[in-house]
């Protein structure tokens, strides 16, 4: 019976980060253009039509606010509104680290559940490590942060 009982706790766990997963793409927090950003990028994947932009206005070196605007699928969509909860109020240092450990997550290098404290909610998307093709989806909106921080908006 035990046996039994830990294959449902994975897959009640399974269930709760597709949930969440599910949620944010519905519902995506902090979705929106910001006026006047600091930072801006678009990111966009040709292979599936993926699109995002992210928008930054930090103080200091830390990201006072993000946002983001975009369409794709679940996974992409959910990908950016949680990393922009992550991120604010963070350094760049922070960020780059935390972008550096999702990354490793989501390409199968670590695995997330080593890293729940580190990743928060965005442990949700360690599961995309078991679809390759699905890691480009969970990491865009990360790359096109990276890309904000180091241009300017105009």
């Amino acid at each position: 019976m035990t046996g039994a009982s830990s294959g449902r706790d994975g897959s009640d766990l399974e269930a709760l980060y597709q949930g969440i997963i599910l949620d944010h793409n519905r519902r995506p927090k902090n979705y929106g253009e910001l006026p006047a950003p600091v930072h801006h990028a678009a990111g966009r994947n040709p292979l599936c039509g993926d699109e995002v932009a992210v928008f930054v206005k930090t103080e200091g070196d830390t990201l006072a606010e993000v946002s983001f605007t975009g369409k794709g699928c679940a996974i992409s969509r959910a990908s950016a509104s949680l990393m922009t909860g992550a991120v604010k109020g963070k350094s760049r240092a922070q960020v780059d680290a935390l972008f550096d450990l999702f990354h490793d997550v989501v390409t199968g290098r670590k695995k997330a559940e080593d890293h729940k404290a580190e990743l928060g909610s965005l442990v949700a998307l360690g599961g995309v490590a078991k679809f390759p093709v699905r890691v480009k989806c969970a990491s865009m909106a990360w790359h096109t942060l990276k890309k904000a921080l180091e241009t300017p908006a105009t």
